[in-house]
């Protein structure tokens, strides 16, 4: 399993083959003994095969086709509705209404979904997470038809892996990531070391190119994630937050 997870790719293209209730169910099993907030669970899955539901989603994952080329379809929430209300039907006071249980709802979400994935893919399934939940939880929620105290955090495409795979993306070295006793801030030196390799891939230089960008960097400031969409969509966030109880 270990040397799967050393050699992992997001799937965007999948066979036609079906993943059976059986299969689906084991790995939410497997997943759901990942760690989270006082064993609480503070999470739920929403799996829809549906094409009609997949369709009705696609426009709000920006039309990615995975959407709906996928046989499976899962959205991951932080929940807290199910334990809020066994809690009050247990005689107990809970006080979940904050932006503390929220976090921790969206890191037990989180750690479920991932769960999840490194179990597919050790069964021989193909993932992709799409960072587009969030985008519009507003309108995913209402779509879903999520209570309040629930909010989807992210969205995962499972399918059995069409040929040929797609190569791996590049990843920072090590000394980018790991900082011993305490954090060591980055000179710009040690920017430009860390990121030279990533700058020179043919492929990353094609894309800036491509965007007509100077640098690989304005590509993801400039055009992927803007200051005014990042501003929207906390706002989004915000509102979405006050309104599923979680913010007063």
């Amino acid at each position: 399993m270990l040397e799967s997870m050393k050699n992992r790719r997001s799937i965007r293209k999948y066979t036609d083959q079906d993943i059976s209730d059986t299969l689906l169910n084991e790995l939410v099993e497997i997943a759901a003994r990942s760690s989270n907030t006082g064993n609480m669970q503070l999470y739920s899955v929403i799996i829809n095969r549906d094409m009609a539901k997949k369709t009705e989603q696609a426009p709000l994952h920006f039309n990615q086709k995975m959407v709906t080329e996928a046989p499976v379809f899962l959205t991951f929430c932080a929940d807290a509705n199910r334990f809020v209300k066994w809690a009050q039907q247990r005689k107990a006071e809970p006080g979940f209404d904050n932006l503390q249980m929220f976090m921790a709802a969206m890191l037990d979400a989180t750690i479920f979904a991932q769960s999840f994935c490194d179990a597919a893919e050790a069964k021989g399934l193909g993932i992709c997470y799409l960072g587009t939940t969030l985008y519009n939880a507003d309108k995913i929620i209402e779509q879903l038809n999520l209570p309040k105290l629930v909010i989807p955090i992210v969205s995962v495409a499972v399918g059995y892996p069409a040929e040929p795979l797609p190569s791996q993306v590049e990843r920072l070295p090590l000394d980018a990531i790991i900082h011993k006793e305490s954090y060591t801030d980055y000179t710009p030196d040690a920017i430009d070391k860390l990121y030279q390799a990533k700058e020179e891939l043919e492929v990353n230089k094609q894309y800036t190119l491509e965007n007509d960008k100077e640098t690989l960097a304005q590509v993801f400031t400039d055009i992927r994630y803007t200051k005014k969409n990042n501003e929207y969509f906390s706002e989004v966030l915000m509102d979405v937050l006050q309104k599923q109880g979680f913010l007063k």
